[in-house]
């Protein structure tokens, strides 16, 4: 649907990201990499987790008015206007934006959600979880980029294996980066489609 949006940027070498950490004094959460669970576990208990997943996507795209395309496309023709836009440690607005605060801005501005401000609450939010190969513009991806195996960063998925989000100061803010690339498959956690949860105005959306 959005692979008109693939060839606007080109995509720069990876860098590490610094200062994306959320800054809620809310108390970390191990979060467990699918990929490494999927090795050291059970590969059928991986896989019925998998089925699960896609189960209660399937519920929810019965049981509301899933508006997500029209909503996905109003957030990322939004973002890619914001690139280039500076990164700013805790900023929220268009003079500067961390990685859940430019995620934050776009979901509050064009969809009327309003998304728990740091990273390891919004990994948390009561929304569908999204299997790798089922992304979907406008998906929320989140990453460990502190090798600690907790959740440090955070992106919304453009199509085409691409994602748009604000990096770091030294990578130049807002972007879009190649989720195939090798440090950001090595770093993904998972995805969530927030949007599932979108369709009434002004809806908040609390962590678990």
């Amino acid at each position: 649907m959005l692979k008109r949006f693939a060839p606007l940027v080109p995509l720069a070498l990876v860098t590490l990201l610094f200062g994306c950490a959320a800054h809620s004094p809310v108390s970390q959460q191990q979060v467990t990499n699918p990929v490494t669970a999927q090795v050291a576990g059970n590969p059928s208990s991986v896989l019925q987790e998998e089925l699960m997943t896609e189960k209660e996507l399937a519920e929810f795209s019965n049981s509301k008015p899933y508006q997500l395309p029209a909503l996905a496309d109003s957030i990322l023709e939004r973002g890619m206007s914001l690139i280039g836009t500076r990164y700013r440690m805790g900023g929220t607005s268009e003079a500067g934006f961390d990685c859940s605060g430019f995620i934050g801005y776009l979901f509050r501005e064009e969809a009327g959600m309003n998304l728990p401000r740091s990273t390891r609450e919004m990994i948390n939010v009561n929304a569908p979880l999204v299997a790798r190969n089922n992304l979907k513009p406008g998906d929320l991806l989140f990453f460990s980029t502190n090798g600690r195996g907790r959740v440090s960063h955070a992106g919304i998925y453009l199509g085409d294996d691409q994602f748009i989000h604000s990096s770091s100061r030294r990578s130049g803010g807002v972007r879009i980066d190649n989720l195939g690339d090798r440090y950001w498959s090595k770093t993904f956690i998972e995805a969530k489609r927030a949007l599932a949860m979108a369709p009434a105005s002004g809806t908040v959306i609390s962590s678990k």
